[in-house]
C-alpha cells in the first residue's frame, strides 16, 4: 500500500493516518503494483493458507494489524441442474455463505476492523440491513473493539439477534437503512465513534477485493464471461472490478468478465441509473423488498458501481420481488443450495439475460451467493403437514 486517492477526483491522502471520505465520496486504496508484481507470484499462492489473507502483498493489513476467525476460500459449485433449466451450459455459484459469519460480510468486516484497530478506534457504529451488523459485531468482539449497530425494525430477526449476542449494542429503528445511517452520522461528534458505514472507510473493499483474486486462482486466472452480483451498497462488485484491473496490471490475467449488477424492483436505484446513462443514481423512495442487503435506496458508492459496470461492457437488471422466494426455492430444490434471497434475484436475472439472448448458451458464468439462506427464517418459513400417529398412516397418500 501506498496511498488512498479520492474516488471521485484523484486527490492523494497520506495511507498512515486514519481517513473517511473526501468530498463525501471514497477513497481507494492504491499500492505499488511493480513492486506486487515483483515481490509475488502465483506459485507461492499454492504453499499458502486457504485464506483471504493469502494475498497480502494487494492487502493493506499487514500480519500483526489481522483480526481475523479464519476467513476461509469459499467454494466454487459447478450447477449444471439450475443451468440448464436456463440454457446455460457452464454456470457456477460462489457460496459466500461458508465464511465465519454466514454471509461474504466476514471478508469486508474484517479487513476494516483490522484496520480500525490499526489506528486505535476503540469505538465503532454501523448502519445495517443486516449481515453487516453480525459480521461487524463479531469482529469488533474478537478485536475488543465497542461496537454501536442500528438497523431498520423489521430486518431478518437473525441478524438482530447474532449481533446481540456477540456483545454489540444494537438498536431497531422505524425506517430504512439511511435513516440508520443518519444516526451514526449525527452521533459521531458526541458519542465519539468511528463510522464504518458502507464506503465511509477504504478498506472494507480492499476485504470484499479477495472474492476477485479468489475467484479468478480458482478459476486459473482465466476469469468468466459473466459475474452476476446481487448490488446494495455494492462494496463487493466494486472491490472485485478493482481486482481483476489489479490482476490485469501486474500481467497475471488478460479476459476481465462483463459484470451483472442485480437488484429487485422494489429498490433498484443503480438500475435506473444505467437505463438513464446517469453517473450517479438518484434515491429510491419507498424501498422494499424481502432481500434485505438489496433494500439500499441511495448508494454512496454508486457512482463507483455504475463505472465498473459500464467499463466491463456489463449491465443492470432489476428483477420481480415477488418470484424472489420462487427462484430461491429453485435453487435449493434443483443444486441443493440454501442461497438467500439476494443471490436468488441473481436467478431471477439469468432467466431475463438468458431469454433476451445477452446470456449465451456457452458463456461461463458466475452466481455469488452472498449469505445463507437461514439467515433468513422470514423467508424460508414454510408450514409443513402434521402425521397424526393415533392413527394408522395412509403411507400412498404422503
Amino acid at each position: 500500500m501506498t496511498h488512498l486517492e479520492a474516488a471521485i477526483d484523484g486527490t492523494i491522502l497520506p495511507a498512515d493516518l486514519l481517513q473517511t471520505v473526501h468530498k463525501d465520496r471514497p477513497l481507494w486504496v492504491r499500492y505499488d503494483l511493480d513492486r506486487v508484481r515483483n515481490a509475488l507470484t502465483k506459485e507461492m499462492l499454492r504453499d499458502r493458507q486457504p485464506t483471504m489473507w493469502r494475498y497480502r502483498e494487494l492487502l493493506p493489513a499487514e500480519e500483526n494489524d489481522i483480526v481475523s476467525l479464519n476467513e476461509t476460500n469459499t467454494p466454487l459449485i459447478k450447477c449444471d441442474r439450475l443451468g440448464q433449466r436456463f440454457g446455460l451450459a457452464n454456470l457456477w455459484v460462489k457460496d459466500e455463505s461458508r465464511l465465519p459469519t454466514g454471509s461474504f460480510k466476514s471478508r469486508g468486516l474484517a479487513m476494516a476492523v483490522s484496520m480500525a484497530r490499526k489506528f486505535g478506534v476503540n469505538r465503532i457504529a454501523i448502519p445495517t440491513a443486516g449481515n453487516a451488523g453480525g459480521a461487524l459485531a463479531a469482529y469488533a468482539a474478537r478485536a475488543g473493539i465497542e461496537a454501536y449497530i442500528f438497523m431498520p425494525s423489521d430486518t431478518p430477526s437473525i441478524n438482530q439477534y447474532e449481533c446481540a449476542f456477540f456483545g454489540a449494542k444494537t438498536f431497531l429503528v422505524d425506517g430504512l437503512i439511511t435513516d440508520c445511517g443518519k444516526i451514526v452520522r449525527e452521533g459521531k461528534e458526541p458519542m465519539n465513534w468511528f463510522d464504518l458505514s458502507t464506503l465511509k472507510e477504504p478498506y472494507r473493499i480492499e476485504g470484499k477485493k479477495t472474492m476477485g483474486l479468489e475467484l479468478a486462482e480458482q478459476f486459473d486466472w482465466e476469469l468468466p464471461d459473466v459475474i452476476l452480483y446481487p448490488t446494495g451498497g455494492g462494496t463487493g462488485l466494486i472491490g472485485m472490478w478493482k481486482a481483476f484491473n489489479e490482476l490485469k496490471e501486474i500481467g497475471w490475467i488478460n479476459h476481465l468478465p462483463r459484470m451483472v449488477s442485480v437488484q429487485s424492483d422494489g429498490c433498484c436505484p443503480i438500475v435506473r441509473a444505467f437505463e438513464n446513462n446517469e453517473r450517479f443514481a438518484q434515491p429510491f423512495a419507498n424501498a422494499a423488498t424481502i432481500a434485505s442487503g438489496l433494500r439500499v435506496p441511495a448508494a454512496v458508492g454508486d457512482f463507483m458501481i455504475l463505472d465498473a459496470i459500464r467499463e466491463s461492457h456489463g449491465t443492470a437488471v432489476a428483477v420481480d420481488e415477488n418470484k424472489i422466494l420462487e427462484w430461491m426455492n429453485l435453487a435449493g430444490s434443483s443444486e441443493g443450495l440454501a442461497i438467500c434471497p439476494e443471490a436468488a434475484a441473481c436467478v431471477g436475472a439469468i432467466e431475463t439475460l438468458t431469454e433476451s439472448g445477452w446470456l449465451k448458451p456457452g458463456e461461463r458464468v458466475v452466481l455469488f451467493n452472498t449469505g445463507a439462506a437461514y439467515k433468513y427464517t422470514e423467508a424460508i418459513k414454510v408450514d409443513l403437514p402434521k402425521l397424526d400417529t393415533t392413527r394408522p398412516i395412509d403411507y400412498p397418500s404422503l
